[in-house]
């Protein structure tokens, strides 16, 4: 090896990487999926990494951040360090499981191979179809190489009006991904379809964001995006048509226009819903006779993120807390010492406070402090409760007010897909017990990667099937979201 060049082993993958001596370490970790929540800010301690071998000095940041028993423990922010020398490093927030969808589509009489791709903010994933039977040939899931520039879609709004280029990395990246998806058969890939939010088609297509960094946060090219091949420099046949799906309005992007595709509202007769729970929160309602959509700004509290303890959904993470006697029975993943909670384990603890009393209807833990333990180290602080409580009276306050705006109420909603890793993984008990959802639990289903599955669909078919008039609402501009917004904040009055 050069001496201008040293070595990293990142664990508990064992994966090995090169960095230039005395390069920062965000530059070479982001560039392989390692999440900075805040974009390198030292605002959030989320990039938080722990020297197993090698050195790193501790920072003014670092001091300002870990408790002296952690820096001893070697735990340092990765956003400060740079790479003098080789190092070994516990990369635990790397290691996670990203959602696919391997079920057969229903082939749509074409030739050749597809691809579809579901670009998303934290994870991509896509597949390889044989456009004639609909098989699912390979998968392949990275996670998204803009992480290092901010977990949520804001922070990649300013880093690109900032001058930073997103538009190349996430494209070199995808690049190198259909490379291992397609292997010797790149030259029959005959179309690549691609969904996603739409800050993620805007930088993927290289189009200005400017617009949606203000109110009223749309944009004047929403509309399908098409390239080549060639134009990407991707290693498929110059003739393979890449089209990156249109966006429906504001926030609300492709992947909600393929999850529609998906779960088949655009074809129901009764009304249903469609609800992605992310940073960016994402509605649909409707049916065969329209929709309504919107985004609302959760926050990444369903992906633990602004959790003093939270973590992705990875070895070491609490997943499941479920009431027992006055304390809390959990499931860490890894089976392992938990070390901290993921979006899932937020909302059961949360649930189970407030069941237990432990938590206030207004949020407030009880009994004046200001902290609730939940399992060994891993404890739940008030400002993580108070997340919480913004990111579901987001969620909730927006389905009330498309529910309004249809002149419906939430018994009239027959069924509800949740889209997405994190809708997969809550318990609809504690999605219900803390108002996230206020719908019969028998009518709320986890419908996985829609996004990716309605892609697929739409690879598959000649064209967008026939899709009723979909309506984007501003909820920003609705009179009544602030009122509906705060009267959601609390938790819903238990049963005697």
């Amino acid at each position: 090896m050069s001496e201008k060049k040293v070595r990293i082993r990142l664990e508990p993958l064992s994966q090995e990487v090169e960095a230039t001596r005395g390069a920062l370490l965000s530059s070479v970790l982001s560039q392989i999926g390692f999440e900075f929540p805040c974009g390198g800010t030292v605002q959030c301690g989320g990039c938080s990494v722990r020297v197993l071998g090698g050195w790193l000095p501790v920072t003014k940041q670092d001091a300002a951040v870990f408790r002296p028993a952690e820096l001893a423990e070697g735990w340092r922010l990765a956003c400060q360090a740079r790479a003098d020398g080789p190092l070994v490093l516990e990369c635990g927030q790397w290691q996670m499981d990203v959602l696919t969808d391997g079920a057969a589509h229903k082939g749509g009489g074409k030739t050749g191979l597809g691809i579809a791709v579901d670009l998303g903010t934290t994870t991509i994933a896509a597949q390889l179809i044989d456009l004639a039977t609909g098989s699912v040939l390979a998968v392949e899931t990275m996670l998204n190489p803009q992480s290092g520039f901010g977990s949520d879609v804001m922070s990649r709004v300013r880093a690109s009006l900032d001058g930073a280029d997103l538009t190349t990395v996430v494209r070199a990246a995808l690049g190198q991904m259909i490379a291992r998806l397609a292997g010797r058969r790149a030259q029959d890939v005959a179309e690549v379809v691609l969904v996603g939010n739409t800050v993620m088609h805007h930088l993927f297509c290289g189009l200005d964001v400017g617009p949606l960094a203000g109110a009223p946060f749309d944009s004047p090219q929403l509309g399908e995006q098409r390239f080549d091949a060639g134009e990407l420099d991707w290693p498929l046949a110059h003739a393979c048509r890449v089209r990156f799906l249109r966006c429906l309005g504001g926030f609300v992007g492709s992947d909600i226009l393929a999850g529609l595709v998906a779960v088949g509202i655009p074809n129901a007769e009764e009304l249903e819903a469609l609800v992605d729970l992310g940073t960016n929160g994402e509605i649909a309602i409707g049916n065969r006779h329209g929709i309504v959509c919107a985004s609302t700004a959760a926050g990444p509290a369903f992906e633990a993120g602004a959790i003093r303890m939270g973590m992705r959904a990875a070895t070491g993470a609490i997943s499941r807390v479920f009431r027992e006697g006055s304390g809390m029975r959990v499931i860490v993943i890894g089976d392992v010492a938990p070390r901290g909670i993921c979006g899932s384990g937020l909302v059961d603890a949360v649930a189970v406070g407030f069941e237990s009393g432990a938590i206030l209807a207004s949020g407030r833990i009880a009994g004046g402090t200001k902290v609730l333990p939940v399992s060994g180290p891993v404890l739940l602080y008030q400002a993580d409760v108070r997340e919480l409580q913004l990111a579901k009276a987001a969620i909730a306050s927006g389905f009330r007010l498309l529910l309004k705006r249809l002149g419906k109420s939430a018994g009239d909603v027959r069924r509800t897909s949740l889209a997405g890793a994190f809708g997969n993984y809550v318990r609809v008990e504690s999605a219900l017990a803390i108002g996230l959802l206020e719908l019969p639990a028998e009518r709320i289903h986890a419908a996985g990667n829609t996004a990716l599955h309605g892609a697929a669909m739409l690879l598959l078919s000649e064209g967008e099937p026939a899709m009723p008039e979909i309506e984007h609402v501003s909820l920003a501009a609705d009179a009544g979201f602030q009122d509906e917004f705060v009267s959601c904040m609390t938790f819903p009055q238990r049963e005697a």
